[in-house]
């Protein structure tokens, strides 16, 4: 058992349990989950960065006292801790994956009673307000709230082969979760047989981590005994809430300067290690995370741990020194800082708290002087106690202070090699069944390097781990890495005084000198003679050009040096769709010196070349890189800089050293999206991070685009088939138009239907309009045959029958292509449970508009397929908002028309109390139709081949009351009552999870922003 020892309290710890290693070797539940640091794609994120976390032995038992739970109240808001926040930017910045997710899965042998399960993690839910907790932003500023406890937790059950288990389950954990809402947990059982199922919970990292699913495994027993009526420990104790811990920490943070100053002082000069970088780059979607391993002799162990029992240190300490030792021999470096694991559990107040309270604890330790193991096990034990003194302070706070110091030249985060000792996994045992761990396969790393020493592993013997970003580190120098742990434990068992240059360790991986293209200065042959024009030209022979031809991309490159300024590079694709001009760049900063990288990497069609074969520097293109970035990207980009950072910044001013973090980059990164109209995320202003490469990127994105739209579109007036072609029924709707926008900006040929009064509000680019409506059947028929996809969003919404008739015109038309209906939330009828399960069958009461949906919906589901069709989706909305006039009449006159004139004219409004009629809340999804047009353009390239809901988040009348009496400035009074008025008789909240991606929102589509826009001046008018 290993033990973690705090010098000045004398405390025994539980046995570290599994982190980070053993989540991406072979999934992510040998569960002592690593907290967040900074992931594969996020080294430059300056947010928290926290890492694998400790459990208290309080942690793992359920106190069996009393029933009572602490809930937050329902509906208030609370800060994110410090933790959560990196949690949360993650998600905002894109590229986390499901780095981030937590997957727990056992193997149940014997009798398992699904409903019981059931009702137990509906419990579990109900115990911890985390579980149920949504996140969202005000004011810029990220917030959790507590939502209503579901009735029923759904439980999916899959009949399944073992042999099909693995990939279930992988698909499964690595479903996105939308933060906003409010579902922690996900619940998948395999029934492989009558006695023999795999269960699998799925959480996000935002609310979870691995002392929490110790305590979850532990009261799902308590819980599960329950719901089966079987014979169990007394009922568990009240149990302490996440939010609550939230408050104390966000509340405690202006006292911590002092020691915030102590840790700046230590950290201030520390660099990242500089680890070798992949040879060759990794290819896009390839996994992140891999692992190798190597065994122990089985002894080695017991040695390790009395070696640190003469020296006062635990096993933890003596492999944290074994981790630096062999990062010295990998990297050369004597100054060196490991991340381990910390804790905010503290005393029995914080005992069975779910929730996320890691917190990562920088290690910096000096190794000059080519000291013995058992010195330098000293100067980290005593590293480790002052690291261990502060792990109440949040270490994102310490890395806000050092501002742009606590990077690398290339930007890389100075925690990204963590250590640690591993246990045994946690696992789900329930009363009367067995249990057995099962792996859930990960693509994530979220550390580039982490050292693991595992005292027992599957088969009892002993081995350690080297996890690594494959996209980060060579993976040579990681196979030697894991052998050089392993000879040099091995080696410090039997003998401590070596010195650490005699530890005789198998082989040396390359140090960053000698894993690229001779990164640490000229070419051994001498430099190039300078052109004949003067230029200076570098050529062919520069460590960059030569970098860049390594790359399996590109077929040709150069460097040229001007008279004056930085050098620039030039490189030739071997196809189109290589890597732009800045990941190019970024491969440099990764691979070479930092002297020998040059400002910019242009891409061309051919290199310019002289008679005798070297560049043509006077006929290579400009401008020179001293030059500020120009044109209007150019001058948006400098101007967003100065907006978001307060400074006006130079064109190879550094966005870190600007005092840039993640959240300022997300805040750029959407300010130059939606000015440019041109995709760009938070993660590429982290990787471009000057004015100069970030305006180049744009360029490059701005040219693809016109590329695309250049090719796709059709000759003037043409009335030819274009391969790809969308047709878009309902083009001037409040929702065809948003979907006819969001493909014509994507680049994609579009055929929209509209009747001849309003075609000319849908001509554009890219766009041909066919007039017609969906009474003309013949009309429907051409259309659809013409088309390469169909996204019918049109509707009737009073003729059913014409409905019908139009989708089987257009199903009988299909031949090719995916094809999407927008169907409605109508279609689920009127539920007994408050909360409704994506493509759950219709239940209770369906209008006659729900049934006309559903007959639709199954026309094209099951044509789907068949006569060469392609696949089929049907995405079902709530009420659409959007600033448009359809959607405008829609709010004013339709199902929700009432309660809009009665706060429109300032009369009083009377609502459903919460709890009338037996139900805690009455309200109404709602979407974006921007997101819904996302949703919709995504079912074209990945048809859900069935139905998908489509929901930003969901609005009590009482809020929607209020929303609409002060953007409309009536002040109308709102009067709770315990009856329920016929158009007010909503309650059901809709999942929402298999569209989560494009749902996601963006900056503008909150519920307060868009009623403002349907509810503003100008809209005004026209009612």
């Amino acid at each position: 058992m290993s033990t973690d020892a705090d010098a000045a309290a004398g405390d025994r710890r539980r046995q570290l349990q599994q982190e980070l290693l053993r989540r991406a070797r072979a999934g992510t539940a040998r569960r002592a989950t690593a907290g967040s640091g900074t992931g594969p794609d996020t080294a430059r994120d300056t947010g928290p960065e926290t890492g694998p976390d400790e459990r208290a032995p309080q942690d793992a038992t359920p106190a069996a006292t009393a029933t009572a739970t602490t809930a937050d109240p329902q509906g208030v808001r609370a800060p994110l801790s410090r933790a959560q926040q990196r949690m949360w930017l993650m998600e905002r910045l894109g590229g986390a994956g499901d780095s981030y997710h937590v997957p727990f899965a056992t193997r149940v042998g014997g009798p398992f009673d699904v409903a019981a399960f059931a009702t137990a993690l509906t419990s579990l839910v109900a115990r911890h307000t985390i579980l149920r907790t949504r996140y969202a932003e005000h004011d810029g500023e990220p917030f959790q709230e507590v939502l209503p406890t579901p009735r029923t937790v759904p439980v999916h059950v899959v009949d399944s082969e073992p042999d099909d288990a693995p990939g279930l389950l992988r698909r499964e954990a690595a479903r996105p979760f939308d933060l906003t809402a409010g579902d922690g947990v996900r619940a998948l059982v395999l029934r492989h047989g009558p006695q023999d199922h795999t269960v699998l919970l799925t959480f996000h990292h935002i609310g979870m981590d691995g002392a929490s699913l110790e305590t979850v495994a532990g009261e799902l027993a308590v819980l599960y005994a329950a719901a089966t009526g079987a014979p169990g420990p007394q009922p568990l104790a009240e149990a302490p809430q996440y939010a609550d811990h939230a408050r104390r920490e966000h509340d405690g943070l202006p006292g911590l300067d002092g020691e915030l100053d102590d840790w700046t002082a230590l950290l201030a000069d520390a660099a990242p290690p500089r680890l070798p970088r992949p040879a060759t780059p990794a290819r896009t979607g390839s996994p992140a995370a891999a692992v190798h391993d190597a065994p122990l002799e089985p002894g080695v162990p017991d040695a390790l741990r009395a070696l640190g029992a003469q020296r006062q240190a635990t096993l933890f300490a003596v492999s944290l020194t074994a981790a630096f030792a062999a990062l010295h021999r990998l990297t050369g470096d004597d100054d060196l800082v490991i991340g381990v694991a910390g804790t905010h559990r503290r005393g029995t107040a914080m005992r069975g708290l779910v929730g996320l309270c890691v917190n990562t604890l920088p290690v910096r330790v000096d190794l000059s002087g080519d000291p013995s193991f058992a010195r330098l096990l000293r100067r980290v034990n005593d590293a480790l106690l002052k690291a261990q003194s502060h792990r109440h302070i949040p270490f994102d706070l310490v890395l806000e202070r050092l501002g742009a110091g606590a990077r690398g030249t290339d930007g890389t985060a100075l925690v990204g090699v963590t250590s640690d000792v591993l246990g045994e996994p946690t696992v789900l045992r329930l009363p009367g069944t067995s249990a057995t761990y099962v792996d859930v396969p990960s693509d994530g790393a979220k550390f580039t390097l982490s050292y693991g020493l595992e005292p027992a592993g599957d088969n009892g013997s002993p081995r350690v781990l080297v996890q690594y970003d494959a996209k980060a580190l060579d993976a040579a120098a990681a196979q030697a890495a894991v052998r050089d742990y392993a000879a040099l434990l091995h080696a410090v068992a039997a003998d401590p005084d070596l010195a650490l240059s005699a530890l005789p360790l198998p082989e040396r991986a390359a140090a960053p000198e000698e894993a690229g293209p001779d990164p640490a200065g000229p070419d051994p042959a001498g430099p190039d003679p300078a052109e004949p024009d003067g230029s200076g030209a570098e050529g062919d022979r520069h460590p960059a050009a030569r970098a860049l031809r390594a790359h399996p991309e590109v077929a040709d490159a150069t460097v040229v040096r001007p008279a004056q300024g930085p050098a620039v590079a030039y490189a030739v694709l071997r196809d189109s769709a290589g890597p732009s001009g800045v990941e190019l760049l970024g491969l440099l900063r990764r691979t070479l010196a930092p002297g020998v990288v040059p400002a910019a990497v242009t891409l061309l069609d051919a290199l310019p070349r002289t008679a005798d074969g070297p560049p043509d520097s006077a006929r290579l293109p400009g401008p020179s890189p001293q030059d500020a970035p120009g044109g209007p990207r150019g001058q948006a980009v400098t101007e967003a800089f100065s907006a978001v950072l307060g400074a006006r910044p130079a064109p190879d001013d550094d966005f870190f050293a600007l005092g840039g973090h993640s959240l300022k980059a997300v805040q750029l990164a959407e300010r130059l999206r939606t000015h440019l109209g041109l995709p760009l995320t938070g993660l590429d202003v982290l990787q471009a991070r000057t004015p100069r490469e970030l305006t180049a990127l744009l360029d490059e994105r701005a040219a693809r685009q016109s590329e695309a739209k250049a090719a796709r579109r059709p000759a003037a007036r043409s009335r030819e088939v274009r391969p790809g072609t969308v047709l878009v029924t309902g083009a001037t709707g409040g929702v065809g138009a948003f979907v006819v926008r969001e493909l014509a900006a994507a680049g994609r040929p579009v055929l929209a239907l509209a009747r001849p009064e309003s075609a000319h509000l849908v001509a554009g680019e890219g766009i041909e309009v066919v007039e017609g409506d969906l009474a003309d059947l013949a009309g429907l028929r051409d259309a659809v045959a013409r088309a390469d996809a169909v996204v019918h969003a049109a509707c009737t919404f009073t003729r059913h029958e014409v409905d019908l008739a139009a989708t089987e015109a257009m199903v009988d038309a299909w031949r090719r292509g995916p094809f999407v209906f927008v169907s409605s939330v109508d279609a689920y009828g009127h539920p007994a449970t408050d909360r409704v399960v994506e493509e759950a069958p219709p239940q209770g009461q369906v209008s006659p508009y729900g049934r006309a949906k559903l007959d639709c919906e199954d026309m094209v589901l099951r044509a789907a397929g068949t006569g060469g069709r392609g696949g089929a989706s049907a995405v079902r909305s709530p009420i659409v908002w959007g600033a448009h006039d359809r959607l405008r009449e829609q709010l004013r006159w339709g199902a929700l028309g009432s309660l809009y004139q009665a706060a429109r004219q300032g009369l009083p409004i009377e609502l459903p109390a919460p709890g009338t009629g037996g139900h805690a809340w009455y309200g109404a999804a709602w979407v974006h139709a921007a997101a819904l047009a996302r949703a919709v353009a995504e079912c074209l390239d990945r048809p859900v081949h069935g139905v998908a809901n489509a929901c930003s988040g969901h609005v009590s009348w009482r809020d929607l009351a209020q929303d609409l009496t002060e953007l409309l400035g009536t002040g109308s009074a709102v009067h709770l009552t315990g009856t329920v008025p016929q158009d007010l008789d909503h309650r059901w909240h809709y999942d929402s999870v298999r569209l989560a991606r494009p749902l996601r929102a963006r900056p503008g589509e909150d519920r307060r922003t868009v009623l403002a826009e349907m509810t503003g001046p100008a809209a005004g008018a026209r009612a």
